[in-house]
């Protein structure tokens, strides 16, 4: 039984790591939760409170708000606390804001307990994939930090069906009155199971050693890597220690200010090709197809499991072929649909499947790169000291610019049309790949102090370049 757990060849216990991982990744699952309930409950809202438009979109973006100042305060609150009880933490403002949006009197109520929420959001979006990078063995690090968008992916998919459910339970009267608040108030029950099981995980072994306590973190890394290449470990990482300050403003000394740059960028751009455009107003899209309601809310949910599918194909192929591999294959593939789907809005060849099959590659394309694999790169590419903060500066964009595309896509959409809205999503598409070809290094299979080797790496090439010049 000892060999099933225990590889002989790299001494990883990768049942041990991936249970971890699997606790860690739920606040994957609380996020793709929150940001799918509120697609099945903002209508009945909307009659409820007797909302405006305006209103109406920020009763789904304030979540958004949220989670950007979660973001912006969960890098020097993990630094400083650790990544453990800041995820507890995080937990916790999941649960009170899950209630809170599910029971209150007036509109106002409402927001103030999404943005409580959203921060709890913010929080695990960003720590989730850093502590599984923290903890997870270089060659399986990729697919144990895609868990996190696995489980994102997998929370918005089962929220359709059990917003669907809760409809379906009473009358529209019904609806309107308390339909929509068992929709919120169902997300606190996966927000007391994340909060319950992260009591029963180790912290960060790499946060352990940053605090000065690598006797705490031998034990965490003996049961991952085995004794001999846990005491390595240790080692690798005092050593990284030892070479850093602590201070974010090495962050825009030569080579470091590279892996600021793909980190801030690949996180725009993740956003601004359009993923949650689609995601958050596809029923409207197929609308503009000419599809009827039914037909439209079907394409939808088909949407919804094209991405939970592909997600899990993802998973498979990150540790395999690589994320600059995967990056891209899924950037090319995105900006050739999003291209025809301009097209096909351009011309008015909008009638039959062309616009959903593109849109069912585009989703595809994303959810097998992009989706994943912007988390994965963003928990792996800072030094160890300043990863928290590096990270959440990281998402913190990653946010602003969900934020800015989910305001903006109903005015372009109504201003410009479908057709030129769709063609800036491709060029966006296009800049990525373009991006990621010319600055984006590979990063499969190296461990967390190889990849901060090689920023210094190139670092040391620009000097020497300069010097010779």
């Amino acid at each position: 039984m000892e060999s099933t757990i225990q590889t002989p060849k790299d001494g990883v216990s990768m049942k041990f790591v991936t249970l971890v991982s699997i606790v860690a990744a739920l606040g994957g699952l609380l996020f793709g939760f929150d940001t799918a309930v509120v697609s099945g409950a903002v209508g009945f809202m909307e009659e409820k409170f007797t909302l405006s438009e305006v209103q109406v979109g920020w009763a789904v973006s304030c979540l958004i708000v949220g989670c950007i100042v979660g973001a912006a305060m969960s890098g020097v609150a993990s630094d400083r606390f650790g990544r453990k009880k800041v995820l507890i933490a995080a937990a916790l403002l999941f649960v009170i804001g899950s209630i809170g949006s599910a029971i209150p009197g007036t509109f106002t109520g409402y927001v103030i307990a999404r943005m409580i929420g959203g921060i709890g959001i913010g929080f695990t979006s960003t720590l989730c994939p850093l502590y599984n990078a923290e903890i997870a063995p270089a060659k399986y690090r990729g697919r144990l930090v895609a868990f996190n968008q696995f489980a994102t992916v997998t929370g918005i998919f089962l929220t359709y069906f059990i917003n669907s459910g809760i409809a379906n339970y009473g009358d529209h009267a019904w609806d309107i009155e308390n339909g929509w608040r068992w929709m919120f108030g169902v997300g606190a029950v996966p927000g007391l199971l994340f909060l319950v099981l992260l009591f029963f995980v180790p912290e960060s072994p790499r946060w352990l050693i940053k605090q000065g306590r690598p006797a705490e973190a031998l034990p965490i890394l003996v049961r991952i890597h085995g004794e001999e290449l846990a005491k390595q470990e240790v080692l690798d990482i005092k050593a990284s220690f030892g070479q850093e300050s602590s201070s974010l403003r090495q962050l825009f000394n030569p080579g470091l200010r590279l892996a600021l740059i793909v980190g801030v960028v690949l996180a725009v751009l993740q956003q601004v090709t359009g993923i949650n455009a689609v995601m958050y107003y596809a029923p409207e899209i197929f609308k503009e197809t000419g599809a009827g309601t039914n037909a439209s809310l079907y394409q939808t949910i088909l949407v919804g499991f094209i991405n939970f599918i592909f997600t899990i194909l993802s998973l498979w192929l990150i540790d395999k072929v690589g994320r600059k591999a995967l990056l891209l294959v899924g950037s090319a593939s995105m900006t050739v649909c999003l291209l025809v789907i301009g097209i096909a809005f351009q011309t008015g060849h909008t009638s039959g499947p062309l616009v959903l099959i593109f849109v069912l590659l585009y989703v595809a394309s994303f959810a097998v790169s992009l989706g994943p694999v912007v988390w994965v790169i963003l928990s792996e590419i800072f030094p160890n000291r300043i990863r928290g903060r590096a990270t959440a500066i990281a998402s913190m964009a990653l946010w602003a610019a969900d934020y800015v595309v989910s305001q903006s896509f109903p005015p372009m959409l109504n201003s410009f049309g479908a057709g030129p809205t769709f063609y800036v999503f491709g060029i966006m598409s296009l800049i990525t790949l373009l991006f990621t070809w010319r600055v984006v290094p590979e990063t499969k299979g190296k461990s967390l102090e190889q990849i901060e080797a090689l920023w210094t790496q190139n670092k040391n090439k620009g000097s020497d370049n300069k010097n010779a010049a």
